[in-house]
């Protein structure tokens, strides 16, 4: 019994002594080691983003770090060119001066000015809806509006390939979370069916989708959303001031205007280009959000001459539809030229966000490279933004863009096309 006790005690140390020197190697490890592998295994994939440095105000020509003359820009979010517009400068420093740099404060503390009332409402007329709430950003918006409306007796149902900013919101709520395929109406209705024992649902689709340029079909979700007693929520971060014939959106592209329930949009893409995002629909959901969304009360108010800048947007919005008309065309003739090119370009035929499907990380990479040469400036764009194996240079094209422009575009990714080996060099120019 004794000698019993002993190897008890012998083996008991041994075991100490084991997991000692496992804890001891891993205290070992830093973060350092294990990041620089990380990064190590991106740069190895080709999937690395190396920010480039540009030196001029943004707009469809700009001056580049380490490029001798400017170069066209073709994959901003300036779909109206309005991000350098003199009179969109003029009514930000306006607001600079008559309501400062900041407020140093949340909305319901002393983050409140006048200005940003009368962004709400024109945004809520912009929109035919009752009220608005701002945001730092859309990415806050959708951060903030799932956690606050929706609870545990809920369902979200939401497009497979929607913004990563509604993938996070989603995740903060307690809703039951369920997923249908991409622009699959079938399968929508089949979630619809099964979630017919929840008290609240909600449907929840990009309007347009950033990385294929594909639109919602609102018109057959919302018919859905009907049959079912649910409600339909859309992100127009690609959409507003530039899509429909006078840039109201995609609801009004589709045909759905009235129809939508909550739209989030942003004012940091068409409307400016700057900063700032927002929720718009019913009052009473705006109250709500008012009281209970995290990034509304926990984050500093939008800039004042963020919001005087959007206003004037939002007024040459309203004084004309030269805009959206300009951005159609310029869209159609590019879409034609590349069609005709050989390459093969995803997205609807009238939205602006044009994909050029490459396929390989590195080559998609490549390719930006050899057109920045050529004076375009383009991104490629990879895993994990899109699917591995879906690489594409994302063209965004801009109401500001001349056909000359434009020309010039496509004949470069014919010329680094060819030499890339994505299209024949039979292409014509």
């Amino acid at each position: 019994e004794y000698m019993g006790r002993i190897f008890d005690m012998l083996a008991v140390a041994s075991r100490l002594s084991s997991n000692t020197t496992k804890h001891s190697v891993r205290s070992l490890v830093s973060f350092q080691d294990v990041l620089t592998e990380q990064l190590a295994s991106i740069e190895k994939a080709g999937t690395y983003k190396r920010e480039r440095v540009i030196t001029s105000k943004q707009g469809t020509s700009i001056s580049v770090q380490g490029q001798k003359q400017e170069v066209l820009n073709f994959c901003a979010n300036n779909y109206l060119g309005l991000s350098s517009h003199p009179e969109v400068i003029k009514a930000a420093k306006e607001a600079l001066d008559s309501h400062g740099f900041g407020l140093s404060s949340v909305r319901f503390i002393c983050g409140t000015q006048d200005i940003h009332k009368q962004l709400e409402k024109a945004i809520s007329r912009f929109h035919g809806t009752e009220d608005t709430i701002l945001y730092p950003s859309c990415f806050d918006a959708n951060g903030g509006f799932f956690e606050a409306v929706l609870s545990a007796e809920d369902a979200v149902i939401s497009d497979k390939l929607n913004h990563a900013s509604i993938i996070d919101g989603i995740r903060l709520c307690k809703a039951e979370r369920h997923q249908y395929q991409h622009l699959d109406l079938a399968d929508l209705e089949a979630k619809l069916i099964e979630t017919q024992k929840n008290r609240l649902r909600l449907i929840v689709t990009d309007g347009v989708f950033s990385m294929d340029g594909d639109v919602a079909p609102l018109k057959e979700i919302c018919d859905l959303a009907d049959k079912y007693n649910a409600k339909v929520f859309i992100d127009e971060c690609h959409a507003t001031g530039f899509f429909g014939p006078t840039g109201r959106g995609s609801d009004e592209q589709t045909g759905t205007t009235g129809r939508i329930f909550v739209i989030n949009s942003t004012l940091g893409k068409a409307m400016g280009g700057a900063t700032g995002g927002y929720t718009t629909g019913p009052r009473y959901v705006i109250d709500l959000l008012r009281q209970r969304a995290r990034p509304y009360l926990f984050s500093n108010t939008l800039a004042p001459s963020v919001a005087g800048a959007s206003l004037k947007v939002l007024e040459m919005l309203e004084r004309s539809t030269e805009f959206p008309k300009l951005i159609q065309r310029n869209t159609h003739h590019f879409r034609r030229r590349m069609t005709e090119a050989k390459f093969k370009i995803l997205g609807n035929k009238d939205h602006p966000i044009v994909p050029v499907m490459v396929g390989d990380a590195r080559l998609a990479s490549e390719l930006a490279d050899d057109l920045l040469q050529k004076g375009i400036y383009v991104i490629g764009f990879s895993y994990p933004v899109v699917p591995v194996g879906q690489a594409r240079i994302r063209v965004q094209i801009s109401a500001a863009h001349t056909i000359e422009q434009i020309d010039r575009a496509v004949d470069a990714f014919i010329e680094c096309g060819r030499k890339r080996g994505l299209i024949a060099p039979s292409s014509r120019l």
